[in-house]
C-alpha cells in the first residue's frame, strides 16, 4: 500500500474512532477542511510540516501515521 493510502487510513480511523469532524481534525491541525479532505481521501502527499501539525492535532507521531500496523487498531486518544 502507499504511504498516500496508509496515512488516509489512519486518519480516517483515527477521526471516527474519536468521533470528530473532518472540519474538526482540519482546524486542530490549522489545515483548511479542503486540503485535510483531500489528505484524507488520498488525493495528496502532504508536506512534513503539514504532517507534523497533524501528528501534534492528533497526538500520533508521523512514524505511526505513516505505518501500515497501525491500520489494524483505531487510534483513540
Amino acid at each position: 500500500m502507499n504511504s498516500k493510502k496508509i496515512l488516509s487510513e489512519n486518519l480516517k480511523k483515527y477521526r471516527q474512532a474519536n468521533r470528530i469532524s473532518q472540519e474538526e481534525l482540519a482546524a486542530r491541525a490549522e489545515l483548511s477542511t479542503r486540503g485535510y479532505g483531500k489528505i484524507e481521501r488520498g488525493e495528496v502527499h502532504p508536506s512534513l510540516e503539514t504532517l507534523d501539525k497533524l501528528a501534534r492535532a492528533t497526538g500520533l507521531s508521523q512514524s505511526f501515521l505513516l505505518s501500515e500496523e497501525s491500520n489494524t487498531e483505531p487510534a483513540v486518544s
